[in-house]
C-alpha cells in the first residue's frame, strides 16, 4: 500500500525528533549503509514538502490540477487525489 505524503512528512518529523533528542554518550555505531538510507528518508520528506508547498502555492495562485497533473507526470485526477486532501487539511 503506498504511503500517503502525510505519512512521509510524520515519519521524517518522528526521525527529526530522534535526531534532536539524541545523547551522544548513549550513541552506538551504525553500518554506514543505515546512516545513508536514514538520510535518503529524510531527503525524500524533504522533498515531498516542498512539491506540497509547490502545489499549494500552484493552486493558491489558481493553476489547475489539469496543469498541475501534467507538470507531476499525471493526470488533474491522480493530482487532485494525492494533494488535494492534504491542502485542504492545512
Amino acid at each position: 500500500m503506498p504511503r500517503s505524503i502525510q505519512d512521509i512528512l510524520d515519519h521524517a518529523e518522528e526521525l527529526s525528533r530522534r535526531f534532536e533528542d539524541l545523547d551522544p554518550d548513549e550513541a552506538t555505531q551504525i553500518p554506514i549503509e543505515e546512516y545513508l538510507l536514514q538520510r535518503a528518508v529524510v531527503g525524500r520528506a524533504r522533498s515531498e514538502q516542498q512539491l506540497l508547498d509547490a502545489v499549494a502555492g500552484a493552486r493558491g495562485a489558481g493553476i489547475s490540477w489539469q496543469r498541475i497533473g501534467a507538470l507531476l507526470g499525471t493526470s488533474a485526477q491522480a493530482a487532485q487525489q494525492r494533494y488535494g486532501a492534504v491542502l485542504e487539511s492545512l
